[in-house]
């Protein structure tokens, strides 16, 4: 076994890696970019080395800087985490001529799987069922054009060099199809240096299903059962589970076995996953799936396998890097229990999943393991305080849940998820505790357009109930702070001599602007008029941020946080954040309101097809934002003629920029 390693990583896999090195005593060291200075892994390894500015392109990504760090610190190996360098052969190639191990496997196996048009090639080869499609060379925009048509839509067009939905565009239309390929092809030039692309059959019902592999360097390479990653949105995993729901054993050994071969024809080491596409129509079958591509590392989604297999995904890692043998035969395993894992995202899933950035003011998570075996087990990179920026993924955590069925498995998310509080960042909470509620997911129906159709009811916005209106502005006002009742002034709080002490309080969520009346009347006790209704209620503030609330139809626990105008209020599973508007601020706000187009997150410009003078309609594109890799269209919100363009393709901008105004058309 190591001594030292080194991770090549930041967030959430590079803490999840220093974890088990840490329990195995092999001493770690982090590298870190200027923004991560103060980031937990760096807090958390034994030694830390500065690699650059933020950019991943001046830090993560810079191989030179890596392997100075290794050399600096003495570390023997280099753990590349997932994304970044960790399926680059050219960084694997650097490694063993720095005389350091890399830990996962060979170059050969990482190019044999890196372009997905050679690796479906090399699949048919050894005798892996492929997707119909076209995985050539000639990318000319006509010809690909006339694949699709051959091939029959609806298509997908996927970058060859891509992963995690990067470069990936699903095509209905024909005549959709030269603006989607130019769309994939600028994603995969901007993510992968590759605008390269291919083109496959798109399965109306598919099921994503992969399975997680393990090889070593002594021809061993078992298979660790499946996951089934289908619940995704916009070609990226939400929520992950193993097993799969109704999948048959034959179905399982079949593609096991898929999966075994086609790590055994690149020579694979250390830890994989073999994606296949499924035709969940009719139910999985023998002959119903088919070969996507290999993820040549550890996956983000590997939790839910350690928990049905009992077994510590990086550990085994390390053990195989340093030329151990695996442990265990492929007869050894079995399935144990379901498992689910929902990666929190700082998103605003109401305006499309866009990503978020903020301040984690206040962070709090159900009781349970961290990086570890566990019913209820959290692994996350960062802390209360810290920043989510623009440089990096926005994930806040990811939260495994681990139980005897599926059924409670799922029991157990939806409880843990509502458990989880963020204030400081709009995320993907509600929607996640959605899906864990969501029928037909229960049952098992899942597939990967699951989301799509049934998008509007599980990003619906619930109006606050009154009492929590009220918690908010009670908060606002100063009256939920904890009295001593051994202290008469404190006990005398909100008492006047001839009359009840009333309150008045503006609160705004989103668009919608409360105005409320409070009568104080004695002991925590309140009456609250808003929009015609009237509610009794008392409060009672409890440890840290809970408050229980008690009204004439029932008694319930919040938790009300609070940051200067900005308050947050977590209860039934659901977080409202209020704020109190500044009278003085709203009157200084500037006139432009519907007429301007604003960034709705840091990103880079990357196309602007508005020009000044030009008539356009309500939902025609105007611009393209990049964000974390990831192109957004910026469209009309209504009909009118544009006045300025105010930046240009290129252009970084952050959050509120004014992008372009508008002004009525002549009709």
């Amino acid at each position: 076994m190591f001594d030292k390693i080194l991770i090549a990583n930041r967030g959430e896999i590079a803490a999840r890696v220093i974890a088990t090195a840490r329990r195995l005593g092999v001493r770690t060291v982090a590298v870190y970019s200027d923004a991560d200075a103060g980031a937990r892994h760096v807090a958390m390894a034994d030694e830390a080395v500065r690699i650059g500015p933020a950019p991943v392109a001046e830090s993560y990504l810079v191989t030179d800087c890596i392997l100075e760090a290794a050399r600096q610190t003495g570390a023997q190996a280099i753990h590349p985490g997932y994304g970044f360098l960790s399926e680059n052969p050219d960084f694997v190639e650097a490694v063993a001529a720095a005389g350091l191990v890399f830990i996962g496997p060979p170059a050969s196996a990482i190019r044999a799987m890196g372009l997905k048009d050679a690796a479906k090639r090399a699949m048919e080869k050894a005798g892996v069922p492929v997707v119909p499609g076209y995985h050539g060379a000639d990318q000319e925009a006509g010809f690909l054009a006339g694949q699709a048509d051959e091939i029959g839509y609806p298509v997908l067009i996927k970058a060859r060099a891509g992963g995690g939905g990067k470069g990936m565009r699903l095509v209905e239309d024909p005549k959709d199809f030269a603006s989607a390929l130019e769309g994939a092809q600028r994603e995969g030039q901007a993510s992968f240096g590759d605008p390269a692309v291919l083109i496959e059959k798109y399965i109306t019902k598919p099921r994503h299903i992969e399975i997680q592999v393990f090889g070593d360097a002594h021809g061993n390479v078992v298979h660790l059962f499946e996951r089934d990653c289908s619940l995704q949105r916009r070609h990226q995993k939400v929520v992950e589970e193993a097993p799969a729901p109704d999948m048959p054993a034959e179905v399982r050994a079949a593609m096991g076995q898929a999966a075994v071969e086609a790590a055994r024809a690149i020579g694979y080491q250390g830890a994989g996953t073999v994606e296949f596409i499924a035709d969940g129509s009719e139910g999985l079958r023998t002959d119903g799936f088919w070969f996507m591509e290999m993820n040549t590392r550890l996956q983000v989604e590997h939790p839910v396998s350690e928990a049905i297999t009992g077994l510590d995904f990086v550990e085994l890692q390390l053990r195989v890097a340093a030329g151990e043998a695996l442990p265990v035969a492929q007869d050894d395993l079995q399935i144990n229990g379901h498992a689910f894992e929902a990666r929190v995202y700082a998103e605003d899933v109401p305006k499309g999943f866009l990503p978020a950035t903020g301040t984690l003011q206040h962070l709090s998570f159900p009781a349970g393991a961290e990086f570890t075996h566990a019913p209820v087990r959290i692994d996350s990179g960062v802390r209360q305080g810290d920043q989510i920026s623009p440089w990096y993924d926005p994930m806040i955590a990811k939260v495994i849940v681990h139980g005897p069925t599926r059924a409670a498995a799922l029991r157990m998310l939806s409880g843990a998820l509502s458990e989880c509080h963020v204030a400081g960042s709009v995320t993907n909470l509600a929607f996640l505790g959605a899906l864990a509620r969501h029928e037909g997911f229960g049952r098992g129906e899942v597939d990967t357009g699951l989301i799509a159709r049934d998008l509007d009811a599980l990003v619906a916005e619930a109006d606050p109930a009154l009492e929590l209106t009220a918690l908010a502005a009670l908060s606002g006002l100063g009256l939920l702070a904890p009295r001593d009742p051994a202290d008469p002034w404190q006990a005398l709080a909100g008492w006047r001599h001839w009359t009840e002490a009333r309150y008045h309080a503006r609160l705004s969520e989103g668009e919608r602007v409360m105005e409320l009346q409070i009568t104080a009347k004695g002991q925590g006790a309140y009456l609250v008029e808003a929009g015609g209704n009237t509610l009794g209620l008392s409060v009672t503030p409890g440890a840290g941020t809970a408050v229980t609330l008690q009204t004439e139809a029932r008694r319930f626990t919040a938790n009300v946080v609070r940051n200067s105008a900005q308050i947050t209020v977590f209860a039934d599973g659901q977080t409202h954040a209020f704020h109190m508007p500044d009278p003085l601020a709203e009157a200084a706000e500037g006139e432009a309101g519907g007429d301007s187009i604003i960034a709705p997150m840091p990103g880079l410009v990357k196309v602007v097809e508005a020009k000044p003078g030009q008539g356009v309609a309500k939902g025609d594109a105007l611009m393209v934002l990049e964000a974390m890799k990831m192109e957004h269209t910026l469209r009309a919100p209504r009909d009118g003629v544009v006045a300025e363009v105010l930046a240009a393709a290129g252009d970084q901008v952050t959050d509120g920029t004014v992008l372009l105004s508008l002004e009525p058309g002549d009709g």
